[in-house]
């Protein structure tokens, strides 16, 4: 009997079509109703009438429809073969048994007719021809089906028997599946094990099938790894007195564990990634209802179970980007970037949870240093990636890894990180053995790609990364030769790596200890041999995609050792030029001008003063220390001119040079060097704050190389006019004194009241007349001890900015530091003229000033007092006055700007910001636009909460100002907010102990209740019209 079953089934898999078995579910999900309009009857009792009645329609369609004779036969023989319970009193169970078995049915079809599909040769006639398709294809509606049927299948054979906390609760996903859970019937036989090992084992069957299995891992893969690990791995309660009692079989259990893994090695590594971690513990889902709903949190034996598994998804090939692109791809960003990327790659958090995972060692590693030779080659292949949206996250968690694990490891990071980033600059460095073989001249020592990809990625990690870990700094100071010299070469041509090598030698020299940044800027200038740079045998060389090479040198014969030597010397003038260019970009650090006093020592100025006294001495004037005593107190006339910024270390060294000054002022008997020395010395014993028009020609003179005869004339007739003009009488009283303590000179007596020393320029002066020493006197008059002075040097700033003079706003950066820092002074005159210079400046460079006041405005009390920042802020309103209708281009950064001055610790600066606010408003028409909300919600918090009067009158006035301005468009511009601003009002008015705010909110209450009535009821407006007819 059994044996003609058998038969009967092979006759009908060979004869029953996919379409009666896509029939036959599709019979099985159809929409059913109770036949009843009671209202009494619940979702439950719905959902179980309709799987009762579709299980009766195809249990009569397979007995009295003979054309699905076949189907039945291959049903029975299927069912035959499994050794799984099919019948139970529970319906859901009953239900899902008869979907396995269609599955299982469709698998069996379709597994058959793919082993017969043998399709014909191609015709090369017509090679345009569609090739067959293999007749166990499944089209775009039967696809829908079957995942229709699979989404029952696992709501119905699966989830229901998830202990707490194992994947996401049907409660948690549709409302559906909250019925679910609740027709589910567990006390009915078979078990819940059961059942659920029933439907993960049939799945995995039906799965073999390429076509179906896609079908079920690309839905349903996160639910049946649930399954398994709850059948391979939970533990049991207690254990079975004899097989009888015994749920689950050790041998079953092994086979889910077995399948478990295999699965997992089988799907797409990131999906296996994400949704291990959903196992492991997720954020709290959202309900149906839209109320949250705190999940269960997984057991203990599932999170070690996860985190085992995710350490082998990690220890596999190119487990790197599967844990990568796991975590990016489950948080919306898609296989591809997807639409989301930009987002992904701002999110810093998640690319620091990503550094976190990868630096951890796990416990199925041997050491830690095993596991940094398997990872950090994957880690580095995250650079390297061309998609520009993939690169872009992939390299921002790169480069947190890479900062996360040299802080961690800095030992393991040095060896498997940067030495493999770094190694083609060591490879040419001077200390390094080149082999014989590379000796060759000509040889490519370092590629085009892998020089440029060494420079991108260090840009990447120390750049972009922005963390100076000490290994990471240590680690790129002996190829800094390196990188100048590739500096310099690529500033002779056009190339790519110029930038990034500039922004490189900057971040590194920005980040080093002084000592030691000193110490490369002299390698750099040929100061220090020991510091280690390119090899001599090695050179640059332009390579054919537009990038840099490295290459042996081409022997030097004897003939063409001159031109050998002319071209070392000039390689080595552009590099201290280049090097000129370089700290040109370190002046607001200091760095510059701490270089050039290290310069000024090697050349040794002190010993030059002193051979020049010690010549005086001897009453021998030779005219090579002449002119070495005229170059050196030159060249500190420039460093005191401004060239470079000093600091009080720098005058503590500068000190050096008073005695030899006073010396050759009395003695050396060239008057105009007199009268240079005494200006020095003046200079350097105030600290700058006195400096003379002598010592600006001076440092003009020596920065210019113009004849040195026809500019000491000129040098001559400067000071003269400068006795003439100048008297002690200018100084005050105690600087008169030191002065003349210090020349030997009488003081006269103040006879005429103090002149006011201003710039040497007409107000009727025509625009672009403006000359270099008129603009550099004006600017060192704007620190000028004397007020009238400083006030009258920032008013005439002022005006060069206002008539556009070229050469003014050639020194815009400077002149904003200019009046930014006058605006500490006390004096109001002073303070006054910066604020307006500091505006009129703001109104020709909106796009570059605006961005400095607002960063100025927004610092705290450790660099600004609030003084200070509320003169920022008048700035800001004068700016803002004067741009007009151009304001609303920059109406977000300064109203956050604002909004965070609010709040600022300091009382009188919020309320100066909430004025500005205000004001802010106005000047914007109140179209706020998207940030009115946060305007509002910050008015309201600080009406409410705000500890000073001060500040809530200001923000209560801030809201009369918005109902007052928009009027009749406050129920369109505030209708989100405009009841939340009503119930603020009312709180004021019932409960703030200030009369004046108690007053403005009432005021605003009237001017709301004025606007709710014309809104409600419009005024009646008797008008004519005449309408032609057609």
């Amino acid at each position: 009997m059994a044996a003609a079953r058998q038969v009967a089934g092979g006759r009908a898999l060979e004869t029953c079509g996919m379409e009666r078995i896509l029939e036959a579910l599709k019979l099985l999900l159809s929409p059913g109703g109770s036949g009843s309009s009671s209202l009494q009857i619940t979702k439950h009792d719905v959902l179980l009438a309709t799987l009762k009645s579709n299980l009766s329609a195809l249990e009569d369609k397979l007995l009295k429809d003979p054309h699905w004779k076949e189907l039945k036969l291959l049903r029975d023989a299927v069912a035959n073969e499994a050794e799984w319970p099919r019948g139970s009193a529970d319906i859901t169970w009953a239900f899902t048994a008869q979907t396995l078995l269609l599955l299982l049915c469709l698998k069996e079809t379709m597994m058959r007719l793919a082993a017969g599909f043998n399709p014909g040769k191609p015709n090369p006639r017509t090679p345009e021809a569609a090739p067959a398709l293999s007749p166990d294809t499944l089209s775009v509606s039967q696809q829908k089906t079957v995942q229709s049927v699979l989404q029952f299948v696992v709501t119905l054979g699966v989830c229901p028997y998830l202990v707490p906390g194992v994947g996401v609760p049907l409660k948690c996903r549709t409302e559906f599946g909250a019925v679910v859970q609740d027709v589910v019937c567990l006390s009915a036989a078979p078990s819940a094990a059961r059942r659920l090992y029933t439907s993960c084992s049939v799945l995995l069957s039906v799965a073999q099938n390429a076509a179906l299995g896609s079908l079920i891992f690309c839905r349903h893969f996160g639910d049946i790894a649930a399954g398994l690990c709850q059948l391979g791995f939970c533990p049991t309660e207690r254990k079975a007195l004899n097989p009888e009692e015994e749920v689950l079989t050790e041998e079953e259990r092994a086979l889910s564990r077995e399948a478990l893994r295999d699965i997992l090695d089988q799907v797409y590594q990131p999906l296996a990634v994400r949704e291990l971690l959903t196992l492991q513990g997720g954020a709290p889902q959202s309900c149906t209802d839209g109320k949250t709903q705190v999940r269960c949190r997984a057991p203990a034996w599932l999170r070690r179970l996860c985190g085992q598994l995710l350490s082998e998804r990690l220890m596999r090939p190119s487990g790197v980007q599967a844990v990568v692109r796991g975590i990016l791809e489950g948080a919306g960003a898609g296989a591809a970037g997807g639409s989301d990327a930009e987002a992904i790659a701002a999110d810093w958090k998640k690319c620091d949870v990503i550094a976190k995972i990868l630096s951890s060692c796990p416990q199925q590693s041997l050491s830690p240093e095993d596991y940094y030779r398997d990872i950090c080659p994957q880690i580095l292949d995250l650079f390297h990636f061309q998609d520009k949206l993939t690169a872009r996250q992939f390299q921002r968690v790169a480069t947190t890894t890479f900062i996360t694990m040299s802080r961690e490891r800095p030992q393991l990071a040095a060896k498997y990180l940067l030495q493999p980033v770094l190694a083609p600059l060591h490879r040419c460095l001077n200390t390094a053995e080149i082999p014989k073989s590379d000796m060759v001249p000509g040889t490519v020592l370092v590629t085009e790609e892998e020089l440029s990809r060494c420079i991108e990625d260090v840009f990447k990690v120390y750049v972009v990364g922005n963390d100076p870990v000490t290994v990471l700094v240590d680690s790129l100071l002996p190829v800094l030769g390196v990188l100048f010299s590739l500096y310099c070469f690529t500033k002779q041509s056009v190339s790519h790596t110029r930038s990034l090598c500039q922004e490189i030698l900057l971040w590194i020299l920005g980040k080093l200890e002084r000592k030691k940044a000193l110490a490369s800027l002299k390698g750099f200038a040929g100061l220090d041999r020991s510091v280690p740079s390119l090899h001599s045998l090695c050179h640059f060389k332009a390579a054919a995609q537009g990038g840099i090479m490295i290459t042996i040198k081409e022997a030097i014969c004897d003939e063409d050792e001159d031109e050998a030597l002319y071209q070392k010397v000039s390689s080595e003038q552009c590099q201290v030029e280049h090097l000129g260019d370089l700290l040109s970009h370190c002046q607001e650090c200091g760095l510059a001008g701490d270089f050039f006093i290290l310069c000024l020592k090697v050349v040794d100025f002190v010993a030059a003063l002193q051979r020049a006294c010690a010549s005086l001495a001897h009453q021998a004037e030779s005219s090579v220390e002449s002119q070495t005593l005229s170059m050196s107190m030159g060249l500190v006339a420039v460093m005191l001119g401004g060239a470079v910024q000093l600091k009080s270390s720098d005058f503590a060294i500068l000190k050096q040079l008073v005695p030899l000054l006073e010396k050759v002022s009395t003695t050396y008997p060239d008057p105009v060097i007199q009268e240079l020395a005494v200006d020095l010395r003046i200079t350097i014993s105030t600290h700058g704050a006195f400096t003379t028009e002598a010592v600006s020609v001076a440092a003009q003179s020596t920065l210019s190389k113009e004849d040195p005869e026809g500019k000491r004339e000129e040098q001559q007739q400067a000071s003269h006019e400068r006795h003439c003009d100048m008297s002690p009488s200018h100084l005050k009283p105690q600087q008169s004194h030191d002065m003349s303590r210090q020349t030997g000179l009488k003081p006269n007596p103040p006879l005429v009241p103090p002149v006011v020393r201003e710039p040497s320029i007409t107000t009727n002066q025509k625009s672009g007349s403006l000359t270099a020493e008129q603009l550099q006197e004006a600017l060192l008059s704007a620190y000028d001890p004397q007020i009238p002075t400083r006030a009258a040097a920032l008013r005439t700033l002022s005006r060069w900015v206002e008539q556009r003079e070229p050469k003014a706003l050639e020194v815009q950066e400077k002149l904003l530091k200019v009046f930014l820092e006058n605006l500490e002074h006390e004096d109001t005159f002073v303070y006054l003229s910066a604020i307006q210079g500091a505006a009129l400046l703001s109104d020709v460079y909106p796009e570059k000033i605006l961005c400095g006041l607002l960063t100025q405005y927004d610092a705290g009390k450790d660099k600004h007092t609030a003084e200070t920042r509320m003169k920022v802020g008048e700035v800001l309103m004068r700016t803002v006055r004067a741009l007009g209708d151009m304001v609303s281009k920059y109406r977000e950064p300064l109203i956050h700007t604002f909004l965070r001055g609010a709040r600022d610790p300091d009382g009188a600066h919020r309320a100066s910001s909430l004025s500005n606010l205000g004001e802010l408003c106005q000047r914007l028409d109140f179209l706020l636009g998207s940030v009115v909300h946060e305007v509002t919600a910050c008015l309201i918090a600080v009406a409410k909460t705000d500890p000073e009067v001060q500040v809530r009158r200001a923000a209560i006035h801030v809201i009369v100002l918005l109902l007052r301005g928009l009027s009749q468009k406050a129920t369109e511009v505030l209708k989100d907010v405009l009841r939340d601003l009503y119930h603020l009002l009312k709180h004021v008015v019932r409960l703030e102990p200030d009369d004046v705010a108690k007053l403005h909110a009432q005021l605003a209450l009237e001017e709301l209740d004025e606007i709710m009535r014309n809104f409600l009821f419009p005024p009646q407006k008797l008008e004519k019209k005449i309408v032609v007819l057609p």
